[in-house]
């Protein structure tokens, strides 16, 4: 089992002032993962690289980027960045948010949410596998129809990313089991868990032939 904590730092420079050192000593207290969130406040990028820049053998994840907010590219790209930096300590959060945030705030569609996760882990894999990039779905299309080719990132990743989910409604765990590396239990309830989240969990692992094993809960 892990020990995490989940931090934000949207306050300004007071919240900072505290939200790092907490982060520092959590560290030396051996606490595994530091969660960085981001909804409608300070992104998350920039705090996962303060909290790299300040701590040296935590983990730090995003937790989570909202899908939608940025294209699958960028994300992967982002994620590249961020474990490179911190020397493979990042673990990748994410998640479909929820419309009142990514229409009423972001301005982007909030259909078919489902298709977006999916292609979004999709087109990320195929980043950190180090090709050039092709994907054809509901959501995205890269490269678009016309004169472009497909091309690759010039960073390479230099060590293994995670793939972390946050879902909770039976469709989302199911791909999560089928797809994911973890999965982030947020808005958890312990009561009535094994129908409520693990049961469809499971039925995602058992279709992609996986177990509890391979998946981080």
């Amino acid at each position: 089992m892990r020990t995490a904590t989940t931090v934000e730092l949207s306050g300004g420079s007071d919240e900072v002032a505290q939200v790092v050192p907490l982060a520092v000593e959590a560290e030396k207290l051996e606490l595994d993962v530091c969660w960085v969130a981001e909804a409608w406040g300070a992104d998350a990028v920039s705090a996962l690289g303060y909290l790299a820049a300040r701590t040296d053998t935590m983990l730090l994840g995003s937790g989570i980027l909202q899908v939608g907010t940025r294209s699958p590219v960028l994300v992967a790209q982002t994620a590249i960045t961020l474990s490179n930096l911190s020397n493979g300590r990042f673990l990748l959060g994410l998640g479909a948010s929820g419309p009142q945030v990514i229409e009423g705030l972001h301005g982007v569609s909030f259909s078919r949410p489902l298709a977006r996760v999916s292609e979004t882990v999709d087109i990320v894999r195929q980043v950190f596998a180090g090709g050039k990039i092709s994907h054809t779905g509901k959501e995205f299309q890269i490269p678009r129809p016309g004169e472009a080719v497909p091309m690759r990132v010039s960073n390479a990743a230099q060590h293994p990313i995670p793939i972390y989910l946050a879902t909770l409604s039976p469709a989302m765990l199911r791909l999560t089991g089928e797809i994911a590396d973890g999965w982030l239990g947020t808005s958890f309830v312990p009561e009535g868990a094994a129908q409520a989240y693990c049961a469809h969990l499971d039925e995602g692992l058992a279709a992609a032939g996986r177990s509890r094993a391979d998946i981080d809960i």
